[in-house]
């Protein structure tokens, strides 16, 4: 790894937790009035759910820049220039080292080890696009995916504050988030695996090696499937809230999708 991308990695660890611990609970206090009425517990997810917006936020616009931008990379999807991509990379390795150091510290209210088998996975794959600069443009191109996130957290963050589930606002932010999660998870799925495909047998293929091979594709899978599952999920949750069905009690559709969006999904630092 580059001293370049060492240094943005570390910064952004750094950055994300000061922002966690000074910036959210300021800023959550001016724009939202019952914040400081949260218990601690809640206090302490709603700060990791703002920083994972901003994160969200700041990854997702520099993915949709380089898609468009980048010619090195779109080229040669294999071994193209990875200079951005590394960047955005190192942002979102330092946000998952942040996040794995907040979920060891409230290990017992946000502890989950599926998460942290997440992060180890997806700091595993990123580590070859930062150490040897390989696959950038399939890196950047499922770092897009974070798009949805920041409408995944509102949700939370209407729940938190007890909006009644038929409200405007909720409603259309669900709306938004089921649109916005099938374009930028569902919706790339065939384009994604056409340019996986076409690498197949290549020369640029075979000189990555096996253990980027198997990391890259395994990976790739294991998410799609999340993604997919996630999408049923949300999909049968914004039908129930927006024909009346959705309610508090029991484990209808509306708490599937509450489990489902934890953060990231997902997608994100997916």
């Amino acid at each position: 790894m580059e001293t370049r991308e060492l240094t943005v990695l570390a910064g952004s660890f750094v950055g994300f937790q000061l922002f966690f611990s000074v910036a959210c609970p300021r800023l959550s206090s001016a724009i939202a009035q019952g914040y400081g009425r949260l218990p601690a517990t809640k206090l302490t997810e709603w700060n990791s759910r703002l920083v994972s917006t901003v994160h969200a936020l700041i990854v997702g616009l520099f993915c949709l820049y380089i898609l468009w931008f980048d010619d090195e990379v779109n080229a040669n999807p294999v071994w193209g220039d990875p200079g951005l991509v590394k960047l955005n990379v190192a942002i979102t390795c330092g946000y998952l080292l942040y996040d794995l150091v907040l979920l060891a510290c409230n290990w017992s209210t946000m502890g989950d080890s599926f998460f942290v088998c997440h992060h180890l996975a997806a700091l595993y794959a990123y580590g070859y696009v930062l150490t040897r600069g390989v696959l950038p443009y399939f890196a950047n191109f499922r770092l897009i995916s974070e798009l949805s996130t920041p409408f995944v957290n509102q949700r939370w963050f209407f729940e938190a504050l007890k909006y009644p589930r038929s409200h405007q606002m909720v409603v259309l932010n669900g709306i938004a988030m089921a649109v916005v999660f099938f374009l930028v998870r569902i919706a790339v799925m065939p384009s994604y695996w056409a340019s996986v495909f076409a690498t197949f047998g290549t020369a640029d293929f075979e000189r990555l090696g096996s253990g980027a091979q198997v990391a890259w594709i395994t990976s790739c899978i294991a998410l799609d499937i999340l993604n997919t599952i996630w999408m049923y999920k949300i999909a049968r949750g914004c039908y129930k809230v927006m024909t009346g069905r959705g309610g508090r009690k029991g484990k209808d559709g509306s708490e599937a999708l509450s489990s489902s969006d934890k953060k990231h999904v997902n997608n994100h630092a997916d």
